[in-house]
């Protein structure tokens, strides 16, 4: 699917070292419009760098599918578990090594951020984004917490893009 000149279709990505939410979105002048979302997942009961490997592809195939112009990821979070968040910087780089690598410009956001962009708060919960997702988009039902992420961020790179 083409873009019109002066439109711009943007990939959200929410980092998972399980679960890497995507979501996307096309920025028609000051209107955004839902084109897809889901979640990447990988088998737990392969080896981490096997899954970094799935995560890589998966996220390479989405971009493929919906070819966006611009990729949008959410920054690490400070976790009390240090290992967790070691995982975590590790899935979040194969994700943008793969939009990388794809010719997308990549964009980073904190998650406070995108909290802020969607819910005007940036200490909003999960549930909390997952509603004005579903609000701002216009979508019949919210989507799963990781594709709300993800959808998140495209809508927080929507309102810093120009």
């Amino acid at each position: 699917m083409q873009i019109k000149e002066g439109n711009i279709r943007i990939l959200g990505l929410d980092p998972g070292s399980r679960a890497t939410g995507y979501g996307v979105v096309d920025k028609v002048g000051s209107r955004l419009t839902f084109v897809a979302c889901g979640v990447v997942r990988v088998s737990p009961k392969r080896t981490f760098i096997d899954r970094l490997k799935e995560i890589h592809d998966g996220v390479s195939e989405v971009i493929i599918q919906h070819r966006p112009e611009v990729a949008a990821v959410e920054d690490v979070f400070f976790s009390i578990n240090p290992r967790s968040a070691l995982k975590l910087g590790q899935a979040r780089g194969v994700i943008i090594l793969a939009a990388l690598n794809s010719g997308l410009a990549v964009h980073e956001y904190s998650p406070r951020s995108v909290k802020q962009a969607v819910a005007g708060y940036g200490n909003a919960g999960k549930d909390q984004v997952q509603h004005m997702v579903k609000v701002l988009l216009a979508l019949s039902a919210a989507p799963s917490q990781d594709a709300a992420d993800a959808l998140a961020v495209a809508l927080c790179a929507a309102n810093h893009l120009r």
